[in-house]
């Protein structure tokens, strides 16, 4: 296939039989792809923005895998499907659907509960989503997404500005929101809230 490009650092490579997957096979580029996925991207950001989701609806595996088929369907035809390959990130595969379990019914916990602030509640939410690894790629994007649907949409909040850039390409802020996931890896989720909030 014709797609080759590097990875710049935090990215998940993807396996040639994901690279198969490609729907737009004149996709050559790093930059070709990326652009295919934004437009993507921004039909789903339009699609959540016009309507209104409840906790019950957005905590489930269903949701979280149509959205990223939002994302993605139109690039990818694995979008919204488990990965089937392990990755230099992310738990073994096999243990996807009880991992995100797990985190679903944390957070139907948590929101019911009040244990967490809002904020707290969803960077949790999106940092065990990501480590997760749900998917062949975009999972950092996806969880972005889900965060701000959830700060927005569930707690009617501003959404999250993430550094105000893309994080998509290699920059300073990058390196800081890699740096915040690997402090929340190892328990200090604070850094995460401050850079979600910057």
């Amino acid at each position: 296939m014709g797609l080759d490009y590097e990875y710049i650092d935090g990215q998940t490579p993807l396996d040639e039989d994901e690279k198969e997957g490609l729907l737009i096979p004149t996709i050559a580029t790093r930059g070709e792809l990326d652009e295919f996925e934004q437009q993507n991207i921004e039909q789903a950001l339009l699609w959540s923005l016009n309507r209104s989701f409840k906790a019950e609806t957005v905590f489930t595996e269903k949701f979280i895998k149509a959205l990223h088929k939002r994302m993605y369907g139109d690039v990818w035809a694995w979008a919204g499907e488990f990965r089937k390959s392990n990755k230099n990130i992310g738990i073994d595969k096999y243990q996807i659907p009880t991992e995100l379990r797990y985190l679903l019914d944390d957070a139907k916990f948590w929101y019911a509960n009040n244990t967490f602030s809002p904020t707290e509640l969803t960077i949790r939410f999106k940092h065990r989503l990501v480590s997760i690894h749900c998917f062949p790629n975009g999972n950092g994007r996806h969880s972005r997404l889900m965060a701000d649907i959830i700060i927005e949409k569930i707690f009617k909040q501003k959404v999250f500005s993430w550094g105000a850039t893309n994080l998509v390409r290699q920059g300073n802020t990058r390196t800081t929101y890699l740096s915040s996931i690997k402090a929340a890896d190892n328990g200090d989720i604070q850094p995460l809230i401050t850079f979600a909030q910057a």
